[in-house]
């Protein structure tokens, strides 16, 4: 008996060996990923217009002065709860976000780890895959961000890890609906779209037919569901009533193509909205390039292997169905919003890329092809790891901005109460100068216009008008109400 058991420890071993050495190194890449982050987007980034929507759930970033900073339709309650812990006592930003780039790297090891196991034989695609996204300059700049899109994206990726695994245990139905919760609490309509090719998969594909792992992804996803639709029906009064709502703050989602979009925004800025002045810059679409080199390599390299192959291609269609509704229904966009389609191609994409590395070994001139790979592994980070900088820099700028806006009005009078009406940034700048935002045809009369790059309505042009001196984005100017 001993003798047997000894045999099989010695050919476990081997994949024990490898699966080890690959979470060593994904360990190292979660590691490497916090530390660039933190070096290329600095902690004492002022909060951005949607971080202070979500901060300001909590006493000590909410308004000194005026009402409650509005919370939309759109928005969930996944990212307050993540900044609870932090945000319900203290007002630091810095602390915050080093609160944040914990749990965004915690998430970045727990998206990633189940595919040590969710493709046979290549545990390498965990480290590698997560590399690959963690190296993208939209998730380094969002690591310490109050922005819902990459814990979507990993929720999204561990889901899909776990729903591989050969047997679903009650440990990995739990893994793949908590990762369905976690993806649908922070953004309901990408957990609707990741849920539905996993039902479908789980339903219709041998493979993966199992009623536990439909279980799982439908408990998952009405779990994360549930407290929106209980919102739906306290705030708006149904599911259809907020569905509405939401539309209308988005500008009215219906039939569109973005996809030209996508391609504009892949190296900023942080919205287009709308992206009829953006144009394409070559050298950002090298992700896009080696998507298109490496997915279709991956996907080649892993078709005589069943379990491997059906997991790739599981990877890619439920990415595709997450980027879908961004491509095709939404009016505007950014580049968060395909984060979990970059992680979830990352995983094909990782296979291509160990394919390319075993081809690399074994060509003739085994140097100056392993050269060439590492080369086009240095300009991937030569393109990713400027823009992140040159991201932050400009939203640094960008939002100190809002404090030169408040400096002018504060001067000229208009402190609180007041009523703030823009063409631009209305919460963000009524949030710094201690105002209430107005919005159109909510009949409040507004104590200041801020306006940049447009004149006054007829109403209000004989306001004072005070241009911003030294700003970041030029042409601002408030106006100011005669008796404010």
């Amino acid at each position: 008996m001993a003798l047997v058991l000894s045999k099989q420890q010695a050919r476990r071993s081997p994949r024990r060996d490898r699966e080890d050495r690959a979470h060593r190194l994904l360990l190292a890449v979660c590691a490497l990923f916090a530390l660039v982050s933190l070096v290329l987007v600095p902690l004492g980034l002022r909060l951005g217009w949607d971080e202070i929507v979500y901060a300001s759930r909590f006493g000590p970033y909410a308004p000194g002065t005026g009402p409650g900073v509005p919370f939309s339709a759109p928005r969930t309650r996944g990212v307050p709860l993540l900044l609870a812990p932090v945000a319900t006592w203290s007002d630091s930003v810095p602390l915050l976000r080093a609160w944040l780039t914990l749990l965004a790297t915690a998430a970045l090891y727990l998206g990633f780890r189940p595919w040590l196991r969710a493709l046979p034989g290549r545990p390498e695609v965990a480290p590698l895959a997560a590399g690959l996204y963690g190296s993208l300059w939209i998730a380094l700049f969002y690591a310490n961000a109050a922005m819902p899109n990459h814990y979507t994206a990993m929720g999204a990726a561990g889901a899909v890890g776990l729903f591989l695994h050969r047997r679903p245990t009650v440990r990995t139905c739990a893994g793949v609906a908590g990762g369905l919760a976690l993806a649908t609490l922070m953004r309901p309509n990408d957990g609707a779209a990741l849920a539905g090719p996993l039902l479908v998969a789980a339903a219709l594909v041998p493979l993966w037919r199992s009623a536990a792992r439909a279980g799982a992804a439908l408990a998952g996803f009405a779990a994360g569901f549930l407290p929106w639709a209980v919102e739906a029906y306290v705030r708006f009064g149904g599911v259809r009533e907020r569905l509405d709502a939401a539309s209308e703050v988005q500008g009215g989602l219906g039939p569109t193509d973005s996809a030209l979009h996508q391609l504009t925004v892949i190296d900023g800025p942080l919205l287009c909205r709308p992206c009829a002045g953006d144009g394409v810059r070559p050298p950002a679409l090298e992700w896009w390039l080696l998507l298109l080199v490496l997915v279709p390599l991956g996907l080649w390299a892993v078709r005589g292997l069943r379990q491997a192959s059906a997991g790739a291609w599981l990877a890619v269609a439920v990415g595709v169905s997450v980027a879908l509704p961004y491509v095709f229904v939404v009016p505007y966009t950014a580049p968060r919003f395909l984060l979990p389609t970059h992680a979830l191609l990352a995983v094909p994409a990782a296979l291509g890329m160990l394919a390319a590395v075993r081809a690399a070994r074994r060509a003739r001139l085994r140097a100056p092809a392993l050269g060439a790979l590492g080369l086009a592994v240095a300009a991937h980070l030569a393109v990713q790891l400027p823009l992140a900088s040159s991201n932050f820099h400009i939203q640094q700028s960008a939002r100190h901005d809002w404090e030169r806006v408040a400096g002018v009005l504060h001067e000229h009078g208009v402190r609180a109460p007041c009523v703030l009406r823009g063409n631009t940034s209305v919460i963000p700048l009524a949030y710094v100068a201690g105002c209430a935002p107005a919005y159109r045809g909510d009949g409040q009369r507004p104590s200041a216009l801020v306006l940049r790059r447009a004149a006054p309505p007829a109403w209000a042009r004989d306001w004072t008008r005070v241009p911003v001196p030294d700003t970041y984005s030029r042409g601002w100017a408030v106006y100011v109400r005669p008796d404010a």
